[in-house]
């Protein structure tokens, strides 16, 4: 497979999936297609298989390379997930014997030089998943003050050097703006240098790209909203995979996972259940799952990459 195309925990993802003939599958985030293929293809002849991304661009993608081989039984969305609950009946999905989530970003995303969503390939500090909705990371940049700034690094990025990093943007843009990704990582490195002692080194504006991509797309709430619509989609024995790529992410995937599993949210105090709550799912996945060093060599971008998997239970 080409560049955008290497699926990550391919082997994991289908083993917990378990796509059978003839199912109805979600992949809620088609990106490159990896994953969207091998769905299709382990639900032949018959399955069908509804693909959203808020990538207008990783849709069409996705449209050129699978339509021809796998024809009706792929139906594509230009949606965000958060949308779910609407767009799956009305594409003729009211329920689903699978839902994947796979929340990274693609290689042709972090390739792409228009809209600059990561630092080595540079292009103008966009970030929206979607152009046409929601404001700009450099519109951020460009309006917020110190406080906001440093607070939106500390709260998505968990970027310990926050502050110093808000104010220099602020004292930088009162000059030169701050609009472009080579001028936001150019200004990170420069104000908080990683250490040289570190075992493994990473660009020292990780953590500030993804608090913006995150803040921009609204990617937190928007993964709560689609797990709760995920769920109420699925059949009994129908399962929900999720594949999270840092702390934040894998942290709301637990909760909600953890909670669906426990059923029941009288407080402790109280010693006899009342709200009637049941458990909704069983968990397929105790822990979560990470990749292989092998993977991690051949695939660098797999390397924070947690897998988790839980089962529908009857009402």
């Amino acid at each position: 497979m080409g560049l955008g195309h290497i699926p990550v925990l391919a082997m994991e993802v289908m083993s917990m999936l378990a796509p059978a003939p003839g199912s109805l599958q979600l992949d809620a985030t088609v990106g490159g297609g990896g994953h969207t293929e091998r769905i299709l293809e382990a639900t032949d002849p018959d399955g069908r298989l509804l693909g959203l991304d808020a990538d207008g661009a990783a849709i069409a993608r996705v449209e050129d390379r699978l339509r021809e081989r796998f024809g009706e039984r792929l139906t594509l969305r230009q949606a965000n997930f958060r949308e779910l609950a609407a767009v799956a009946p009305d594409a003729g999905f009211e329920r689903f014997d699978g839902a994947l989530f796979d929340l990274g970003l693609s290689s042709y995303q972090l390739a792409d030089t228009d809209r600059g969503f990561g630092f080595r390939a540079g292009g103008p500090l966009d970030m929206r998943f979607d152009t046409s909705r929601g404001v700009p990371a450099a519109q951020l940049l460009a309006s917020l003050d110190v406080t906001a700034l440093t607070s939106l690094f500390r709260r998505y990025g968990e970027e310990p050097k926050a502050a110093r990093i808000a104010r220099a943007i602020v004292d930088t843009r009162d000059a030169t703006p701050v609009s472009s990704a080579a001028d936001l990582a150019s200004l990170v490195e420069r104000v908080a240098p990683p250490n040289p002692r570190a075992p493994r080194r990473r660009h020292p504006a990780t953590r500030v790209f993804q608090a913006l991509r995150i803040a921009v797309n609204e990617e937190l709430e928007a993964l709560a909203t689609g797990l709760a619509a995920a769920l109420e989609l699925l059949r009994p024995g129908g399962r929900l995979v999720v594949l999270s790529y840092h702390s934040l992410e894998d942290r709301i995937v637990k909760r909600f996972l953890a909670a669906e599993r426990k059923g029941c949210v009288c407080p402790p105090e109280v010693p006899v259940c009342v709200c009637g709550r049941n458990p909704r799912v069983r968990l397929v996945t105790r822990s979560s799952i990470t990749p292989t060093a092998e993977e991690i060599d051949a695939n660098p971008r797999a390397r924070s990459a947690r897998l988790r998997a839980a089962e529908r239970l009857a009402a």
